[in-house]
This record gives C-alpha cells, structure tokens and sequence, in this order.
C-alpha cells in the first residue's frame, strides 16, 4: 500500500512538472524558430494582456498562467 501511496504521489508531481507555465520570451522564441523554419520571412510576433487580443485567430500561444497571449500576424510586402 506504501508502495502505491508513493507512486500516485510521484505520478502528481511530475504531471505538474510537466504542465508548469513558460515564461512568454521563451514561448515566443519557440514559436519565432518554428514561424522561420516554416520558410515565412515578414511577421510580427506580439505579446499582450488578454485584454488586448482582438482575434481568437490570431493567437498562437498562451504563457504565464494564461495571463498573457502571444499573437501572430503575416506581413505582407
């Protein structure tokens, strides 16, 4: 029972290791390297409040505790 007592507990914490929240500038650099990779050379990558998302659409990621988005839009030339 001990054994299993331990093992739920270690499952627990690791599952909140994993979903722990970035930091947005290491988010953003992600998803900046991914956006490169991909072959597009201008856009804008911006971090806001929630309050200042205008378009669902445009949001590409989520960071410090879903406090802040990170928001994408193409350039075009």
């Amino acid at each position: 029972m001990k054994r299993f007592a331990l093992a739920v507990i270690c499952c627990a914490l690791a599952t909140s290791a994993l979903a722990a929240p970035k930091p947005c500038e290491e988010l953003k650099a992600e998803i900046e390297a991914k956006i490169q990779a991909s072959g597009v050379t201008s856009y804008t990558l911006e971090i806001v409040t929630n309050d200042e998302v205008h378009d669902q659409n445009m949001v590409v990621g989520s960071c410090e505790n879903g406090t802040r988005k990170i928001i994408y839009q193409k350039n075009d030339r």
